[in-house]
């Protein structure tokens, strides 16, 4: 059995199952203490966009979109996200076997990556999947969703093209959830923050590829616009969820990063 190792545990995320469920508890805390409208709680979506910083600085708005897409109650999740270590050319499927998290390891559903990378034409290099990018969404899949399959889809240099069809294709089943990973801007002032991501959540609350192109500057902008053509064709619609940055939880506004979180229902 092979296993995709837990690479950031104790770094972006603690390594203890205990303090990972604390901090899941105190989310869901200020979730239900903020919330406008708590019949939203009640969403189930099988696609969201979540970010992957440390979880003092974006777990909050992760969570939210991760309880929404556990209401889906799907079978098998497949996470997408940038690479950030390793250059890449297109992009990888993990096939290992198991996926480990400090709440306990999760099956990699391998019939489905063999049959991504059959029919899409893509490949599985090993050395892609030390990614936090992805690993961060983990935990949060093992408490929601804790009888789930996992897949891991690592991209670089890719097209939004190549993508998109493999997340129709995927959500042509029902049983099936999309995780896409992605930060929003990086290390600018607040206000310059804010005026960049708002293109972001304006591109994804009108469903406009195009309008990523204007100014937004994700990391994961390659994922998102795969996810905005899919969603456009499979008549879904955005529900962003939460935004905010890094000094909300640092107090630091001279250099920032952006996260958001939205559903498509």
């Amino acid at each position: 059995m092979t296993v995709r190792k837990a690479a950031v545990a104790g770094q972006f995320y603690p390594a203890s199952a205990e303090e990972i469920r604390r901090m899941f508890d105190y989310f869901n805390e200020m979730l239900e203490k903020s919330i406008r409208d708590p019949e939203m709680l009640k969403t189930k979506t099988r696609a969201v966009i979540v970010p992957h910083a440390g979880y003092i600085y974006s777990g909050f708005t992760a969570n939210v979109a991760h309880r929404l897409l556990g209401n889906g109650g799907v079978k098998r999740v497949v996470v997408i996200g940038p690479s950030h270590r390793v250059y890449l050319t297109g992009t990888s499927v993990s096939e290992f076997d198991l996926y480990e998290t400090p709440l306990g390891d999760l099956p990699i559903d391998k019939t489905l990556a063999s049959e991504i990378i059959r029919k899409f034409g893509m490949g599985f290099a090993p050395q892609a999947h030390a990614e936090h990018s992805t690993e961060v969404q983990m935990p949060f899949i093992k408490t929601y969703l804790p009888d789930a399959r996992v897949v891991e889809m690592v991209y670089g240099d890719e097209s939004p093209a190549n993508l998109a069809p493999v997340i129709e294709w995927l959500m042509q089943d029902p049983q099936t959830g999309v995780v896409i990973s992605t930060d929003l801007s990086h290390y600018y002032d607040l206000q310059t923050a804010k005026r960049l991501d708002s293109v972001c959540l304006d591109a994804v609350s009108t469903l406009n590829p195009a309008r990523l192109h204007e100014g937004c500057e994700a990391c994961g902008k390659i994922g998102v616009e795969a996810m905005l053509i899919a969603a456009r064709n499979l008549g879904l619609e955005p529900l962003i969820l939460d935004y905010r940055t890094s000094a909300d939880a640092s107090g630091d506004e001279s250099q920032v990063v952006g996260y958001m979180s939205a559903a498509f229902v």
